[in-house]
């Protein structure tokens, strides 16, 4: 902690507490957002919605969190990343009780805008605090920053599931994961940093400039394909290639498992490869991945599909984030901010798109497009050129 972050003027560079906090926040944020996935059911149930109705709800976690996101990046530069998780985690903790109990639609909407916009500021900000922390160690370490929230949300889901399997109560099981939360926050909160940036705290807003867009955009085609099978993969398999409907989420599974391994590791593979190999491989596997999905039919090969989709997209996001983090063309904070709200778009429009397309000739065709922009990353891919 000797060593001063160019940075941030004179403060010293974050080290190895740091990077644990950083984890932890990972965590935090995937366990948080995981455990409202087995609420959705009992909110269902509470408030007597349909399909159509209960889409809707959900669209209110992701409205909200579009709304914070854009300037969680100023947030975090002018309070420093300390402030901004503190206050997204505990208000994230203070909403999910309500997310368990409320029996009012107009009530639940407040909730879940409130939700996403504390999983929004989480995940913009803990992706400022790691672009700072990856630079001042010199060597590759989103890829494993991610995996803490892919393993925070495996953790929170099983968690929830496991308590509500043993008749718990959904309040019951929230303030389990709560309590775990805010222990979480507070053992490691001394390692998160209270700067974000060269900032002082005067930092002000920059309009976004073509590079960070260029990256924006290439996160968008990520976060849409992964949200892809998550939205449509148990769709695909049981509609077109007639997988039991008990079977047809072992597609999301086994991309799920392959991305978690590959960013454990994925630090190693970005130091050995580079970015741009990552970016180029990444891009033609997952492409690759999609259409075995696509052109074959027994399921062990299409699981072998799902699985190179992960195996080419688990990296991919993070190097993309490193590369806002490297850039001088505005505040790093502003720019993580900027590519998170253009890739969590892609979240929201994906299904949309997808949908849309599907209806107009085929989700084959549909999957098919989305094939066809995973090779845009590839063919994109000079843009983390040293």
């Amino acid at each position: 902690m000797s060593e001063l972050d160019e940075t941030a003027g004179e403060r010293p560079a974050p080290g190895r507490a740091e990077r644990y906090a950083t984890r932890v926040a990972f965590f935090i944020g995937g366990f948080a957002c995981a455990v409202w996935a087995p609420l959705i059911p009992f909110a269902k149930q509470r408030l007597h919605m349909d399909d159509g109705g209960l889409g809707l709800l959900i669209l209110c976690f992701g409205l909200g969190s579009l709304a914070t996101m854009f300037l969680s990046g100023w947030a975090a530069g002018r309070f420093g990343c300390r402030k901004v998780l503190r206050f997204g985690s505990l208000l994230a903790c203070a909403v999910l009780p309500l997310l368990a109990t409320l029996d009012t639609v107009p009530g639940m909407v407040v909730a879940l805008l409130l939700f996403g916009s504390a999983i929004g500021a989480i995940d913009v900000v803990v992706n400022i605090q790691g672009v700072i922390v990856e630079k001042a160690s010199g060597r590759p370490l989103m890829s494993g920053f991610h995996a803490g929230w892919s393993i925070g949300g495996f953790a929170g889901a099983a968690l929830l599931t496991g308590m509500l399997s043993l008749r718990a109560a959904p309040w019951t099981a929230v303030v389990v994961a709560i309590v775990l939360m805010i222990v979480l926050h507070f053992s490691f909160s001394k390692g998160l940093l209270t700067y974000a940036g060269r900032s002082s705290g005067k930092e002000k807003l920059v309009f976004p400039r073509g590079f960070v867009l260029a990256v924006g955009a290439l996160m968008f085609i990520g976060f849409l394909s992964e949200g892809s099978v998550l939205d449509w993969g148990a769709v695909f398999l049981s509609s077109n290639k007639g997988v039991p409907i008990t079977m047809a989420g072992s597609g999301y599974i086994a991309l799920s498992v392959v991305m978690v391994i590959c960013r454990v590791t994925g630090d190693a593979i970005v130091r050995r490869l580079g970015g741009f190999r990552v970016l180029l491989f990444g891009g033609l596997i997952g492409a690759a991945g999609f259409l075995v999905v696509i052109f074959t039919t027994p399921l062990w090969v299409m699981l072998i599909g799902f699985g190179l989709i992960g195996l080419g997209l688990s990296n991919v996001v993070p190097v993309l984030f490193s590369l806002c983090g490297r850039q001088k063309l505005m505040p790093a904070s502003q720019a993580v901010s900027v590519a998170s709200t253009l890739a969590y778009t892609g979240v929201l429009l994906g299904p949309a798109i997808i949908g849309g397309v599907a209806k107009a000739s085929s989700l084959s065709i549909g999957l098919g497009l989305v094939a066809l922009m995973v090779l845009a990353v590839a063919a994109s891919s000079s843009i983390a050129r040293p």
